[in-house]
């Protein structure tokens, strides 16, 4: 049974599911009260509660140490200050100014309004930023925790950390100025996404800290707004990408749907064997004889960029990185005399064009922050959208994720098929250089770029 349909796979039965289901629970729980501590503790009094943990944990052995003596002080302290926090019901009226693009691991700074609406002044206040719950379902765990444990290697620690694939965003405190009564302030506020597509922001928390510092009165005040992420960019050399001019059919007009329609360029006298569709009659009752409009069949290049969405959740961060290089290509077309049609595999198979008026690479950018790991097909069914693909375009880029027999099948094919390539294999760090295979006889066109390190290896390309 295919990934992602019916029963998720893996190894065991009833039993194997019910341990998932525990430690899936256990997750859900843990995260939960690591996330309220966060939101209810200052930083100092994370401090207090980690000294209060370790106090505890020492003073056990009360005869080789005096750590227990500490225990009691720092309860106490914990207790008196979330005492101090008793009901906290500020009026205040709220806006969030949300860009429209935010970018995938760059800081987006926008600004919340805030208005006090109440008859007394506030002062001390934090402002807190809540996104919508993006913890996994089962399905998605469990997915995530085989797909960790089929490529874990027993007594090797790696060299490479993996990025969380469910965490969307950092969020930043803010700290809203003294409101007196009606007044309005505008509060700088800071999030990093850190993966592409929709962040989601839930609501907006007022903090009040107790007198200590240490603990944290809260008002939640729902607020939903949603902001696109974009996949991160990289600078894209000069390069010569492969291919010529090439006959497309119809001009470029049409080049990204299905008819003729020749270039106009000019009016001449009929010809035997001339359509009666190119008459031009108006030329033709003022000339007193047959004029036809004459037409110029269009070539252009036009390249196909390929994006590999076949991975699994270990390699999850080598696909975003692959997904930025597309970006950065697809960003490139504004200034380059070219059409660039990105093919990729999803719910089904995808074929966008950008360039010379069809279409802006924001919106091609939009389109790829929507990109998702493919687990209900084949790698089979991305090169059947490329080699049906081949015939309309000058040359190909290929963003590929693995090295495997499949790819280096797929490739070879283009490579006899005469079409240009120029392969880009993401990789992740620590991996040995493979062998070019195919590529062997196209030196120059295929260059291995690890992740972590994109940008040097888009810089040497040539």
């Amino acid at each position: 049974m295919r990934p992602g349909r019916g029963r998720v796979p893996g190894p065991g039965g009833g039993g194997m599911t019910f341990i998932f289901l525990m430690l899936y629970q256990l997750y859900r729980v843990v995260s939960w009260w690591w996330g309220w501590l966060l939101r209810r503790f200052t930083p100092a009094g994370l401090a207090v509660l980690g000294g209060l943990v370790i106090s505890m944990g020492m003073g056990l052995d009360t005869d080789n140490n005096s750590m227990y003596q500490a225990f009691p002080l720092l309860l106490g302290l914990v207790l008196v200050a979330m005492a101090f926090c008793g009901p906290f019901r500020p009026r205040l009226a709220v806006t969030r100014l949300l860009p429209r693009f935010g970018t995938a691991g760059c800081p987006m700074h926008y600004k919340v309004r805030v208005r006090n609406l109440g008859a007394g002044p506030e002062t001390g206040l934090g402002l807190l930023e809540v996104l919508v719950d993006s913890r996994p379902t089962f399905r998605e765990w469990r997915t995530a925790q085989i797909d960790t444990n089929r490529q874990s290697r027993s007594f090797r620690v790696s060299q490479h950390r993996r990025m969380n694939p469910f965490k969307t965003a950092k969020v930043g405190n803010a700290v809203v100025p003294g409101l007196a009564p009606s007044e309005e302030v505008e509060v700088q506020v800071e999030v990093t996404p850190l993966r592409r597509g929709v962040l989601r922001f839930r609501s907006l928390v007022f903090a009040r800290p107790d007198p200590l510092g240490l603990f944290r009165a809260l008002r939640e005040m729902p607020l939903p707004q949603t902001a696109l992420i974009l996949p991160r960019r990289y600078r894209v050399p000069l390069v010569a990408l492969p291919g010529t001019l090439k006959y497309q059919e119809g001009g470029v007009a049409m080049a990204s749907s299905v008819g003729q329609s020749d270039e106009f360029v000019s009016l001449r006298d009929y010809r035997h064997g001339d359509p009666m569709r190119h008459i031009h009659w108006r030329s033709w009752a003022r000339a007193g004889r047959p004029v036809v409009k004459e037409f110029e069949d269009e070539f252009f290049v036009r390249h196909a960029l390929v994006l590999d969405t076949f991975g699994d959740y270990v390699n999850v961060d080598v696909f975003e990185e692959a997904v930025s290089v597309a970006a950065s290509f697809a960003c490139s077309v504004a200034t380059q005399e070219s059409l660039l049609d990105l093919l990729f595999v999803g719910t089904k198979s995808y074929c966008f064009t950008a360039g010379r008026g069809l279409a802006h690479a924001d919106q091609m950018l939009e389109i790829l922050a929507a990109v998702q790991l493919c687990r209900d097909s084949s790698f089979q069914d991305l090169e059947r959208l490329v080699l049906d693909h081949t015939a309309a375009v000058s040359g190909c880029i290929c963003v590929l994720v693995a090295w495997d027999g499949p790819r280096r099948d797929f490739v070879g094919k283009m490579v006899r098929l005469g079409v240009p390539l120029l392969v880009l294999l993401v990789v992740p760090p620590g991996t040995p250089v493979p062998d070019a295979g195919p590529m062997r006889q196209c030196p120059g066109q295929f260059h291995v770029l690890v992740a972590g390190r994109i940008q040097e290896g888009l810089a040497v390309i040539r």
